[in-house]
């Protein structure tokens, strides 16, 4: 792009740089891929005519939209070889994504393992309407469908998406508290204290990527999981450390084994108590857990 640096296609491109990259994490859930789509459509955008483009922005998102459908394909080759449970990478985001509560909301771990339950084309469609409020017809030229399949597409997804969603959004600071209080039960190894702020029904996954240890199925149960947890801390020849941070717009924990990061826990949070804890541990998806990634919807 350098050497690009002063050309219209260049300035569009940077101007709308961050929306892209959110569309296409929206899509994947993967930083690292996200960057690889971006590059590709940078590649293809400066071979467009811009004479050409009325709504230069509308026409970034499509070729980003088209780029991760495709990216999204050969992904899923990838997660079906992938060892264990497959989580989401955490991105550092800053307290302006925090305060969005929509994209907050649609960038939560909980949110985006339901996303990856949808074909490629129901998510890109569900993203585009629900996260971003494209308009059908925008929709129906990025994915190469009628607007009226669209439609039929979006209504399908939505449905799929909100039969298993979190049944309400918890406030950032319901969710701080759920953790603040896990983290004190999980460093004090109060087993008592885990299980009365874990939901009888909490189930925990951990995403190792076949690098790092972890369990290999989810496991279900407060008292199953609050065994695991003081079990698995207790026997760790290391010093941890436990600090609340924000991923994914969203209050998390990174801990810390002897200063070196080990992984980031998210949680879903419903009635004060956590349903969902998500540790990714491998550290392919952990290079943006300390410093910020520019996220927007527009």
């Amino acid at each position: 792009m350098s050497d690009h640096a002063t050309t219209p296609a260049t300035e569009s491109f940077v101007a709308h740089r961050n929306l892209l990259f959110t569309v296409a994490y929206e899509m994947l859930g993967s930083a690292a891929d996200a960057e690889d789509v971006l590059q590709e459509t940078w590649l293809r955008w400066v071979k467009v005519d811009l004479e050409e483009v009325l709504d230069q922005r509308a026409y970034l998102v499509r070729i980003t939209t088209r780029q991760s459908l495709n990216r999204l394909r050969t992904m899923k080759r990838r997660k079906e070889s992938y060892v264990g449970p497959w989580l989401p990478e955490p991105l550092l985001t800053a307290p302006d994504v925090a305060e969005d509560v929509e994209l907050a909301e649609s960038m939560s771990m909980a949110l985006m393992l339901v996303l990856e339950t949808l074909s490629p084309t129901e998510r890109a469609v569900f993203v585009l309407r629900e996260v971003f409020d494209l308009g059908y017809d925008e929709i129906a030229a990025a994915v190469d469908k009628t607007p009226a399949a669209v439609r039929q597409i979006a209504h399908r997804a939505r449905q799929h998406v909100d039969a298993r969603r979190p049944r309400s959004v918890v406030s950032l600071s319901d969710t701080r508290a759920a953790l603040e209080s896990f983290q004190s039960a999980l460093e004090t190894g109060n087993l008592q204290g885990l299980l009365d702020v874990l939901a009888p029904e909490v189930v925990l996954m951990g995403d190792g990527g076949g690098i790092k240890h972890a369990s290999r199925r989810p496991i279900t149960g407060a008292d199953k999981v609050s065994r695991l947890l003081i079990a698995g801390t207790g026997k760790v020849d290391a010093a941890i450390t436990i600090e609340l941070t924000v991923v994914n717009g969203n209050p998390a924990l990174l801990l810390r084994l002897d200063g070196e990061i080990d992984g980031i826990m998210a949680a879903r949070v419903e009635d004060a108590r956590i349903t969902g804890l998500y540790y990714v541990r491998n550290p392919e998806k952990l290079t943006r857990v300390e410093s910020e990634t520019s996220l927007t919807l527009r």
